[in-house]
């Protein structure tokens, strides 16, 4: 399984990190000028300790880079999290980064692109935007930890968002809401 993760500048830093620890196969690893702020900001972490969970890091605008062209395989891209003006960009065809390229090339591919949107409250444009990318294929999962698990802390609840996320990224199921009365 070979997996690009794209991190934007929106707030939920958490849950980048965990999602790139704990995804399986290969790891390739993008993040945008403010994905990188926002992960100072949120938890004191730089783009180069991310580095050692990942087979390879990209520069944003670096616009050559393998996977900008559609010959290079990769089975997903998820971009986590994204933000409303990555959203926009990519929804109508704007592919001035390599997130943006990436995110183009997995639909034109019929790639799974899915897009961990963290903002809220979204406005009418954002989930046009949303709605459009749905539409080509895109899976929106808007960062939304699910109260089931009986998480008790904040990082309870974004380990069980990125099981989540896991799940649909890469087909590995994680337990559902009451997934012990299917045995």
């Amino acid at each position: 399984m070979r997996t690009i993760i794209g991190i934007t500048g929106a707030s939920g830093a958490v849950y980048a990190v965990d999602f790139l620890r704990r995804c399986e196969g290969e790891k390739y690893l993008v993040a945008s000028k403010w994905g990188k702020a926002v992960l100072n900001e949120e938890m004191g972490v730089k783009m180069e300790e991310l580095g050692q969970w990942a087979d390879k890091t990209f520069s944003d605008s670096d616009l050559a880079s393998p996977f900008s062209s559609g010959s290079n395989h990769f089975d997903s891209m998820v971009i986590v999290p994204c933000s409303v003006s990555t959203l926009a960009k990519i929804a109508n065809g704007i592919a001035d980064t390599l997130i943006t390229r990436i995110a183009q090339v997995a639909l034109k591919e019929k790639r799974k692109l899915i897009i961990a949107l963290r903002e809220t409250p979204l406005s009418t444009v954002a989930l046009e935007n949303a709605a459009r990318l749905s539409s080509y294929g895109a899976t929106i999962m808007p960062v939304s930890p699910p109260s089931y698990t009986g998480a008790k802390t904040a990082e309870e609840l974004a380990r069980a968002f990125v099981d989540r996320l896991i799940s649909v990224s890469s087909n590995k199921h994680a337990d559902g809401w009451r997934s012990g009365e299917l045995e």
